[in-house]
């Protein structure tokens, strides 16, 4: 019996697929855990007042930075006790707040000591004393509450806290719980300081097999935000022959998954998410002959707290090195990645055709025609609607006709569509940052609901030539051209001459 067998009896076979990770859970700003203090909320307030003064150790002068004594380390854990006893909502949104707005940084210090900068400057004096000015302004511009989060990581289990701390602030500012100025900057802070703390140096590459300890595959399989895994059978399909999974753990939080990869291996491209995750018993053997090809087909970061933290490339980087020592023979590197957004999108550029020009822009009048005659309908009203209920695939006539409009119009979606100059689609944004290839398109790759909603079924290959991904890398971040194959380039052009937008 596998060291899974006796952890299935006395619970459901898995929970859903946005349940929080059990060990470094997500602490939700929507959600609490516990009650918070009793009180009235004056009490609560000038409580609240009175801790944030004994936990956050006040800035000292700049002469004696380096011999001020680090705070008790009981106020430091009086705060995490607090917090999390503090009920989910308006109580720690104030806290948060109060934080921000009123442990910040000094503006009076940071003024006087800018002057003294440009004075130096217009003075010319030697370059001494002007970097000394600059690095004390430089001191200065660091928040208060940055000595409490430093003092914070430091304890036993302070990591882990912070991590469900900025949790808490990504959700409240995505809620609009907690807002303003201060707390967008404090979440700044915190996101660079766990940057540092959860650079590779830090990180361990941990391989899941199905005799990984229970807790590991209930982890792994809670996480899954791209594939939802449908049952125990499912997960050890994932995790058995011709496949690989991957997670990166911290070395002060040993054993839990912060990030995880899943790999496919195969003989070629993979064009069908269906192939791979398909509810079949794993092979006992693998036949390493059969194997050329690893598809990167789903990618999760396990906590909210370390969005935005670079985790995902470094994985992906490490994952070929594993992969190329276990098995040398694999010489192609491809991802089968969702398109997230492309069905809202697309109905969105239907309903501003409409309104705006009173007709139809994005199809040629013959697959116009092919299309009004099969949803009986001359506007776009019946198809955005087929669209959004997911009613179109059910016709395979109309599955038929949409397949090449919706081909070209996806393609330039992920290549002509952009943000700042770079690909609109945050999944093509991080693998093209990462120098990857924008290698192909495919229709009807995830049949499932949630592949029919986001992309209508379609996905796509990023291919990785690892000896061009720094270049390809180097021209997408400074001169933000993509890199695509022949295939993506020709629904581009005929996106270009087909449709009017």
């Amino acid at each position: 019996m596998s060291r899974l067998g006796p952890c299935l009896s006395p619970r459901p076979l898995l929970r859903g697929p946005w349940a929080a990770p059990r060990g470094l859970r997500r602490v939700s700003v929507a959600a609490g855990l516990r009650r918070g203090p009793a009180g009235s909320s004056t009490a609560s307030v000038v409580g609240m007042e009175e801790l944030l003064s004994r936990s956050v150790p006040p800035l000292p002068p700049y002469e004696t930075k380096e011999k001020a004594p680090p705070p008790a380390e009981l106020r430091s854990a009086e705060f995490v006790r607090y917090y999390r006893a503090l009920e989910a909502g308006p109580p720690r949104a104030e806290l948060l707040t109060r934080l921000a707005r009123d442990f910040g940084v000094d503006h009076g210090r940071v003024a006087e000591f800018s002057a003294k900068v440009l004075q130096a400057r217009e003075q010319q004096r030697e370059l001494g004393a002007l970097l000394q000015a600059e690095d004390r302004l430089r001191y200065y511009l660091n928040p208060q509450y940055r000595g409490l989060f430093q003092h914070l990581g430091r304890l036993e289990g302070g990591l882990r806290f912070l991590v469900e701390l900025r949790g808490d602030l990504v959700e409240g500012l995505a809620t609009k719980v907690v807002d303003g100025p201060h707390v967008k900057e404090m979440n700044g802070v915190l996101k660079n300081m766990l940057s540092e703390w959860f650079s590779t140096g830090f990180l361990n590459l941990e391989r899941v097999t199905w005799q990984s300890p229970c807790e590991v595959l209930q982890k792994i399989s809670d996480s899954e935000a791209v594939h939802p895994v449908r049952n125990w059978v499912d997960m050890k399909r994932r995790v058995g022959s011709y496949r690989r999974c991957y997670f990166f753990s911290h070395c002060a939080i040993p054993g839990e998954p912060l990030i995880v990869l899943h790999v496919a291996l195969t003989s070629d491209i993979s064009s069908s998410i269906q192939a791979i995750v398909k509810e079949v018993l794993p092979l006992e053997t693998e036949d390493t002959d059969k194997i050329t090809t690893a598809i990167f087909y789903s990618i999760s970061l396990t906590q909210q707290g370390l969005q935005g933290v670079e985790l995902g490339t470094y994985l992906i980087k490490r994952v070929v090195k594993e992969l190329q020592k276990e098995l040398p023979q694999i010489k192609v590197f491809s991802t089968l990645s969702p398109i997230p957004g492309f069905t809202k999108w697309l109905v969105g550029l239907l309903s501003s055709q409409t309104k705006e020009l009173e007709r139809n822009e994005l199809f040629t009048e013959s697959e116009w025609q092919e299309i009004s005659e099969i949803t009986g309908d001359s506007t776009t009203e019946t198809l955005k609607k087929l669209l959004n209920n997911n009613e179109w695939v059910r016709s395979e006539k109309l599955v038929k006709v949409l397949h090449s409009p919706f081909m070209r119009l996806c393609a330039w979606y992920l290549y002509g569509e952009k943000h700042r100059g770079y690909a609109l689609n945050p999944v093509a944004n991080f693998h093209l940052q990462n120098g990857s290839v924008m290698w192909r398109i495919n229709w009807m790759a995830d049949t499932s609901p949630r592949g029919i909603t986001a992309s209508c079924g379609m996905m796509v290959n990023y291919r990785y030539f690892l000896e061009d991904t720094a270049s390809n890398s180097a021209a997408y971040l400074g001169t933000k051209q993509i890199k695509a194959s022949e295939q993506v380039l020709s629904l581009v052009s005929q996106f270009q001459q087909n449709s009017k937008l």
